[in-house]
């Protein structure tokens, strides 16, 4: 009987030597290429030079290696078809039982802040992917790895029954498609951007798993967290968990949504979330006045909700935080004297994002049934905007202050959207209603006794005088809105006759 035969090159090399060792302990032998062979035979390990298989020197500086009839007959050839026998032996090539293969690092490349498009283009693997997807094409006859993580089965199987199942061969194959279907998204990815493509034919993207969840929205919705290859480091997809308990779905939802609202700030600011939704966003000369204000906002709905701040949680904040039930708080940091506060409660949890990082734009995926919606990230602000108040009254400035924080809230409440600030505060929320008179009741009642002197946001236009006249009746005092309504005359004149200043942007920040 002839010995099985194993193919292995590799760019991550963690636990290869023992690995392999453990191979010729079975009674493999081992055909390898450039490092992996060098590693190998440093380690003492008998091992087969890929030209001594192929008859042929690597060339073009490694380009060229495993390309060869010699090779891929070996992979591809059907044991049970006595013609593929018959070929094997009249060309001399010994069929291969055992590929492992990892790739070239592109990923970690494309990574690296100086890396140059000649860079990435030496580090997509051209004879990696070949040979994984030959394997694993013909993996009734060929167990290939792909992973590090699965070399102790694959050797507990061999050690045991001298073969691997075919359940475990057709496992390893699943997962080498996924892998080289990652690594050829990501170079998709990579070139589609660097050409300057914005509506490609395809669109094709890949993601990490990064955790299970317990379930999804619901208890009975099966649920799983992604995160890209090469996730920004100010997301909550590469935040830091210090304590509690594991992030939920929804967790994570609400989580993402503090997050961008809160990076909208650039003095002291606290968000809180509930649903996807603020209710109830704070800003001050320091983070314990800012979360005292996000509190003061609402501190019905705060109670169960997520926290986002974006400065340290030093300990007199962390004291304010400790008095009621919160899900989450995000930060950058946290003072040992507050991370002390708060790991009394056991089941909080606090992550750490870095809020000084500048985002890369992503684009947003949103699924349909079927299908699947792209669209850039909503990163419009008041500085991209060409204003103009067509009230009689402009804006005071103190005015001008709570309409940009009312305006830098607004784009982040669900559709139809009102917010009322006071420039330290949200006083009212009005969120997702199905008409706009009903988002701004909503918020008008919140904000109670607080209304005086408040102005307003809106996310999109007025599409009558309806929505200003009552405002104007409760006392808001300015409003800043899109504009580009067919009626806007009628609530400019409406905004006239209450001495309301309007300010309108000409962008809307519609979320549905």
């Amino acid at each position: 009987m002839s010995k099985k035969r194993a193919l292995v090159s590799v760019s991550d090399k963690t636990g290869i030597v023992e690995f392999v060792q453990e191979l010729v302990n079975l009674g493999f032998e081992v055909v390898s290429t450039g490092g992996t062979k060098n590693a190998l035979q440093a380690a003492g390990v008998p091992v087969i030079g890929i030209s001594e298989v192929t008859g042929f020197p690597e060339i073009l500086d490694g380009r060229v290696k495993t390309l060869h009839p010699n090779i891929h007959s070996g992979l591809l050839a059907m044991r049970e078809r006595e013609e593929h026998q018959q070929q094997l032996t009249e060309h001399n090539i010994t069929p291969i039982d055992l590929v492992v293969v990892n790739l070239y690092p592109f990923k970690e490349t494309i990574a690296k802040p100086d890396c140059t498009f000649e860079d990435a283009i030496e580090n997509i693997d051209i004879g990696g992917p070949s040979m994984l997807r030959a394997a694993a094409k013909n993996h009734q006859h060929v167990t290939v790895v792909v992973d590090p993580a699965d070399y102790e089965t694959v050797v507990s199987e061999f050690s045991n029954a001298q073969a691997v199942s075919i359940e475990t061969k057709r496992r390893l194959a699943a997962k080498v498609f996924r892998h080289t279907a990652a690594y050829d998204a990501l170079i998709a990815e990579y070139l589609t951007e660097a050409v300057g493509e914005e509506e490609p034919e395809t669109f094709t993207v890949t993601y990490e798993r990064k955790q299970g969840l317990r379930y999804g929205e619901n208890p009975h919705q099966k649920a799983t967290f992604y995160k890209k290859p090469l996730a920004d480091q100010s997301s909550i997809a590469s935040a830091i968990q210090l304590h509690g308990k594991e992030l939920s779905y929804n967790n994570i939802h609400d989580a993402d949504a503090a997050l961008a609202i809160v990076k909208e700030f650039e003095e002291p600011a606290v968000v809180a979330v509930k649903h996807m939704n603020p209710c109830g966003v704070g800003t001050g000369t320091t983070i314990e006045e800012a979360y005292g204000r996000a509190y003061e906002a609402d501190s019905v709905s705060i109670f169960g909700g997520i926290v986002a701040a974006n400065r340290e949680i030093d300990e007199a904040t962390a004291l304010k935080m400790k008095e009621i039930f919160l899900e989450i708080i995000i930060a950058p940091s946290f003072t040992q004297e507050a991370l002390d506060v708060l790991t009394a409660k056991k089941n909080l949890r606090l992550l750490t994002v870095p809020m000084d990082k500048q985002e890369q734009p992503e684009a947003m995926l949103t699924s349909i049934h079927g299908g699947l919606l792209v669209q850039d990230e909503d990163h419009y602000g008041l500085e991209n905007a060409e204003l103009s108040i067509p009230t009689d009254r402009k804006p005071t400035e103190e005015e001008w202050e709570a309409l940009k924080l009312a305006w830098k809230v607004v784009k982040h409440v669900k559709s139809n959207a009102i917010v009322l600030t006071n420039g330290q505060m949200t006083v009212g929320v009005g969120a997702g209603q199905m008409n706009r008179v009903g988002a701004a009741d909503i918020a008008i009642t919140q904000a109670s006794k607080r209304i005086e002197g408040a102005v307003m946001g809106s996310d999109a236009f007025f599409p009558m005088g309806d929505t200003v006249e009552l405002a104007g009746k409760a006392g808001v005092t300015a409003i800043i809105q899109p504009g580009g309504s067919i009626r806007d005359e009628e609530s400019i004149e409406m905004a006239n006759k209450y001495g309301i200043a309007m300010v309108m942007t000409g962008v809307r920040h519609f979320k549905h």
